[in-house]
């Protein structure tokens, strides 16, 4: 019989950790990086794919935006004969943008014609907090009376079925025409070339309108007259 006895097996206590094999350790590390890789190389083609249609659609874009804008401008001014761009750079009006700057990102204001050359109105893009939230107007007035000739929404996300109404009550709209700015909101119909008829249970919504609208006027009668002081038509 040998000298050698054989003791019970060493069995590994639960607070001993396992040690995994080299090879088993390597296989972790590479299954990783595979991992990161794949996840870099899908976030990269994503990104690529969103510049890519975001390229491709912004031709389509710009040109609906353009659209929209002219065809607000000729709204409010009343389908004028011809339509004049003015550009608001370092606080003043110019019938030219400098070089370097980006038509647009200028802002502008639209000068109406009639078949004659002569002034039939003026039209500037306006915006301030609506009930909901941003409320963006295009707004047409003639500077040397300061009537109203007519206005666009062309942005506005106001409660469905009372402030939207603001853009569908047709007849909430057409009263501007002819106003003379500062115009104050009333709720009862009127005649006074200084007062419209507010909608009923869309208050604020109306009263932003004529808010932009007077803020409007104010803000840009000064430029229009400045420029035309400084020999502009």
């Amino acid at each position: 019989m040998s000298g050698h006895q054989h003791g019970p097996p060493v069995v590994p206590s639960a607070s001993t950790p396992a040690l995994l094999p080299p090879n088993g350790l390597e296989q972790k590390m590479v299954s990783s990086w595979r991992l990161l890789a794949t996840l870099f190389i899908a976030g990269a083609a994503a990104g690529i794919l969103v510049v890519f249609v975001y390229r491709l659609t912004l031709p389509a874009i710009q040109k609906y935006a353009g659209a929209k804008i002219d065809g607000a401008v000729r709204e409010v001014l009343r389908s004028p004969a011809k339509v004049d761009t003015l550009y608001f750079v370092g606080n003043k009006l110019v019938a030219k943008l400098p070089a370097g700057l980006d038509v647009r990102e200028s802002t502008k204001m639209f000068v109406g014609r009639n078949d004659q050359g002569e002034r039939t109105g003026v039209a500037v893009e306006a915006a301030e907090p609506g009930f909901q939230e941003e409320l963006r107007l295009m707004v047409g007035f003639d500077p040397a009376t300061r009537a109203v000739t007519g206005y666009h929404v062309l942005d506005q996300k106001e409660t469905p079925g009372l402030g939207d109404k603001i853009e569908k009550d047709k007849a909430f709209g057409t009263q501007f025409a002819g106003k003379v700015a500062p115009i104050k909101g009333v709720k009862l119909a009127t005649s006074d070339p200084g007062q419209v008829q507010t909608i009923t249970g869309a208050t604020i919504s109306s009263r932003a309108v004529i808010r932009i609208i007077n803020n409007a006027v104010a803000q840009w009668l000064p430029r229009v007259q400045a420029f035309e002081q400084e020999g502009g038509k």
